[in-house]
């Protein structure tokens, strides 16, 4: 099986995944109490009581709720005057094409709404993701080589304890002690960027987005540390006990060529395999707290509130959007794989 073979098999493979997690999810929406249509009842409700509430017989029709006339505007307003499989087929129709539908509650193009949020989501996410590789592989290998030495045991001890430390924690203590709280007030509350960001000059523009992000950042990126690191020592170590490393080093070749010429090429398999679920990881999971803390409007806190507020096209457009961001990565992780080693041919990938 060659390469495209294999890609266009994995892409045929992604269809039904999808469709099944875009099932699932619409068919638990289906039953879930306080929907749009209720929302905007009890709504209209409250506005009524409380425009007429000098009026007693205005006060007893808010309680007695809306007429079917006005009920039945809304449902045709949302699309629940459609049963629940034309409104799948639709949704899916749409999409095809990208197109995700129109937001209940900021009524805007769902499409328009997560490119809005996404700079917002793609800092924190890009970041803590090549912070974490650029930092914890040089310093597992450092760890690996100084094995039992005390470098490799205080630093040890120092991965665990920030990796102990929940980000959402972490990121208040950052706020309190270095952005205004009881303390220093060395870094901005929130925001990417100052209110004059685009009077500055492009240094200008490049210095005060790094001193935005400096904190979130940080809070995201402490906890994610230990695992890479760990997994990076113990990777190096199990290759450095093999026998072809006693032979090269028999052979007469310098430490360095060994470590970075035979055993970094092995031992970076493992590290290639775990690109997609650290990247996926990195740029969804835990946004919301931090975003929430740090005033970041991003898709973590956009996807939260289309939860709460039951804005329906929101919550399975990002999903559909996450859903198929996976995937893709997951495959571009595959193909990593073998392009680290040869020696696995896609037929194994395959099965």
């Amino acid at each position: 099986m060659n390469i495209w073979a294999y890609i266009l098999k994995r892409i045929v493979l992604m269809v039904p995944t999808l469709l099944g997690v875009i099932a699932i999810t619409f068919a638990v929406i289906q039953f879930v109490p306080g929907g749009p249509v209720e929302q905007m009842m009890q709504e209209l409700k409250g506005r009524a009581g409380v425009h007429e509430s000098a009026g007693g017989a205005s006060q007893y029709r808010a309680r007695q709720g809306l007429d079917a006339e006005r009920v039945k505007e809304i449902q045709v307003l949302y699309g629940f005057d459609k049963p629940p499989m034309e409104r799948f087929i639709l949704m899916l129709k749409g999409f095809a094409t990208f197109d995700l539908g129109r937001s209940f509650y900021h009524h805007a193009d769902v499409w328009e709404l997560v490119k809005s949020k996404m700079p917002v989501s793609l800092t924190i996410g890009l970041w803590t993701f090549f912070l974490t590789y650029l930092i914890s592989v040089p310093l597992g290998i450092a760890k690996a080589v100084r094995e039992g030495s005390r470098f490799d045991v205080l630093s040890s001890m120092a991965v665990l304890v920030g990796y102990s430390i929940p980000g959402f924690v972490l990121g208040v203590f950052l706020l309190v002690l270095f952005g205004g709280g009881s303390f220093l007030q060395w870094f901005p509350l929130r925001g990417l960027t100052s209110d004059n960001w685009e009077m500055l000059s492009p240094a200008g523009k490049v210095l005060d987005y790094l001193w935005h992000i400096t904190l979130p950042i940080t809070a995201s990126v402490a906890g994610s540390f230990a695992t890479m690191t760990i997994l990076t020592k113990n990777t190096f170590l199990e290759e450095i006990r093999k026998q072809y490393v006693l032979t090269a080093r028999a052979k007469g070749l310098s430490e360095n060529k060994v470590l970075y010429k035979h055993v970094f090429r092995n031992a970076l398999i493992p590290l290639v395999t775990g690109f997609p679920a650290a990247f996926i990881g990195a740029f969804f999971a835990g946004s919301l707290l931090i975003e929430t803390l740090f005033s970041l409007d991003g898709l973590g806190l956009l996807s939260y509130e289309s939860v709460i507020r039951r804005d329906y096209p929101v919550v399975m457009g990002t999903l559909y959007l996450f859903t198929l961001i996976g995937l893709v990565v997951k495959l571009l992780g595959d193909l990593c794989y073998v392009w680290a080693d040869p020696r696995l041919q896609f037929e194994s990938l395959a099965k």
